[in-house]
């Protein structure tokens, strides 16, 4: 582990509340994090996932820890409920060690959060 601290960010949403939707999509959500930035997983430091009040078949934290994240640091919390916010959806905060500069982190939306932060290189 070398660098400095750092965060990304992501969310995604799923189409129904059910585990294997939620499994499906934070799955996937880690995927491209990894992937967009060359993490490994000594990289990480830890994680907080939220979930819209619409979320209740299982913690998002459960398939990060399938992801192979179990020994990372995991924090599930509810999402604040906004009118007119992006329903069924799951945010990850995640910090990181890294060498590359902030503006050269990409962060990911997948799915119906792609909108949600057009202004984040992604």
């Amino acid at each position: 582990m070398t660098g400095v601290v750092r965060a990304l960010r992501g969310a995604t949403t799923v189409d129904a509340d059910t585990r294997d939707q939620v499994f499906e999509r934070v799955l996937a959500l880690f995927e491209e994090l990894f992937a967009r930035n060359d993490l490994t997983k000594d990289d990480i430091i830890s994680v907080i996932l939220t979930a819209t009040k619409d979320i209740r078949s299982v913690f998002p934290a459960a398939a990060a820890r399938k992801f192979g994240l179990g020994d990372v640091p995991l924090l599930c919390a509810r999402e604040l409920d906004i009118e007119d916010g992006t329903p069924l959806c799951i945010r990850v905060l995640m910090h990181i060690y890294t060498d590359k500069p902030r503006h050269q982190l990409r962060h990911v939306y997948l799915e119906g959060a792609a909108g949600l932060r057009d202004d984040l290189p992604g």
